[in-house]
């Protein structure tokens, strides 16, 4: 029998003690592991060492190095998202509704579990202890499966979480890592009807792809981030710049990160160069359109490929358009309905920006940077969706559950 399989039987085989399990008994096995993450942090450390020399030998870039990058106070953040979920409400059993028929049947929908859950992630460690958390406090078993860059971490992430479980009511083998690193471990858990009841795919777009054109496993789509910010005419200089500064240059590497900055060409006229300059001192690669190239110097021309490029690096797009049509044109082509931004003093181009944008999350003067689980207040995230079915934006708690109409009757039988 296959590793993938092996673990995803392993896993399956803990559903119904997860399904019984209480959230005091849940929360104990959270606390647990997050206390077990930061007494053990030093040889989390080390593992995750062994992973950043072998990028930098590899030729990873610095910025997708920083993604994977563990240290003390990321494991103390990782470890705080835990204690976070403890805090949550736990969904699972909540009534959603009730109603009686007319044949005296006393019908209830409720909140259970998914079941078991496969992950499928690249570069960043702390999606192992997120995705498990968020996974285990709903009552579901999870198959993780990181990329080759983390191995070494997520391996022994996943081996102090199970220390912290063996003294808990949480069996340990509701929590599987896939160690297998080969394109032959993804492809075998997309096929595993059965066993797994849902996969979802955190990552880069082609990775997001290749789940969804290939899964026969149902998926839960979290999205490729070409997320944009809008500056239009009448926007604040100030405000304009900080929020494109942060969306992109905050952390450039993960998904709601700024792409393509789109900027009226009345403000761009007045202000762009001053902001372009922020950018360039801040190492960032502007490649731009012919207006932007007229107005800047040290700029590239801008393709179609790079509008529909999500870099995870310190690069930007810059295209100066003529009003909000335009910029709503052109997120509608190139946005991957993940997060969008406007920044304007204009109510009526507000109103029909969050109107009218197809995304996750879209924003008003603020920055795009937001569209996290743990800035909504969810403690952490398995992923964001950029679907339309069952889940959408920032997956908490509730999204990892499904639901049971529980009916009672007297002895009801249909004629």
């Amino acid at each position: 029998m296959s590793e993938v399989r092996l673990k995803s039987q392993k896993a399956k085989d803990t559903a119904s003690i997860m399904n019984r399990l209480t959230a005091e008994q849940k929360n104990t096995a959270l606390l647990q592991m997050a206390d077990a993450l930061v007494s053990e942090q030093q040889s989390i450390i080390a593992a995750n060492n062994e992973d950043i020399e072998r990028g930098r030998n590899n030729g990873t870039s610095e910025s997708l190095l920083d993604r994977l990058k563990l240290n003390e106070d990321r494991i103390a953040g990782i470890a705080e998202g835990l204690r976070q979920i403890v805090q949550l409400p736990d969904p699972v059993g909540n009534v959603l509704e009730t109603f009686d028929r007319p044949n005296g049947l006393h019908v209830r929908k409720i909140r259970v579990p998914l079941g078991v859950i496969g992950m499928i992630y690249e570069a960043r460690p702390n999606v192992t202890v997120d995705a498990a958390g968020l996974c285990l406090k709903t009552g579901n078993a999870v198959v993780l499966r990181g990329g080759s860059s983390a191995l070494s971490s997520n391996r022994r992430i996943v081996e102090v979480l199970h220390q912290a479980l063996a003294d808990t009511d949480l069996p340990a083998d509701a929590l599987q890592l896939i160690e297998d690193p080969s394109r032959a471990s993804v492809d075998e858990m997309l096929k595993l009807n059965g066993l797994l009841d849902v996969v979802i795919p955190r990552g880069g777009a082609s990775l997001i792809r290749n789940v969804v054109e290939n899964a026969t496993v149902p998926v839960i789509e979290t999205g490729a981030g070409i997320c944009h910010t809008f500056i239009d005419e009448s926007a604040q200089l100030d405000m304009a710049a900080d929020i494109a500064f942060n969306a992109k240059v905050q952390r450039p590497s993960v998904c709601n990160s700024m792409e393509t900055l789109l900027v009226h060409e009345q403000f761009a006229a007045a202000h762009l160069a001053q902001i372009a300059a922020r950018f360039q001192a801040a190492n960032v690669e502007l490649r731009g359109c012919e207006k932007t190239m007229a107005l800047l110097s040290g700029v590239t021309k801008a393709t179609e490929e790079d509008y529909a490029t999500e870099y995870n690096d310190y690069i930007l797009n810059i295209r100066i358009v003529g009003g909000l049509d335009e910029a709503l044109e052109h997120i509608a082509r190139f946005g991957t309905m993940h997060s969008e931004c406007i920044v304007t003093e204009n109510a009526d181009h507000a109103a029909r920006f969050l109107q009218e944008v197809d995304a996750a999350a879209v924003y008003h003067n603020a920055s795009t940077r937001f569209t996290d689980g743990f800035e909504f207040g969810f403690g952490a995230e398995i992923g964001i969706s950029t679907q339309k079915l069952h889940a959408r934006g920032p997956m908490g708690l509730p999204a990892l559950t499904s639901t049971k109409y529980q009916v009672t009757g007297s002895g009801q039988i249909r004629g």
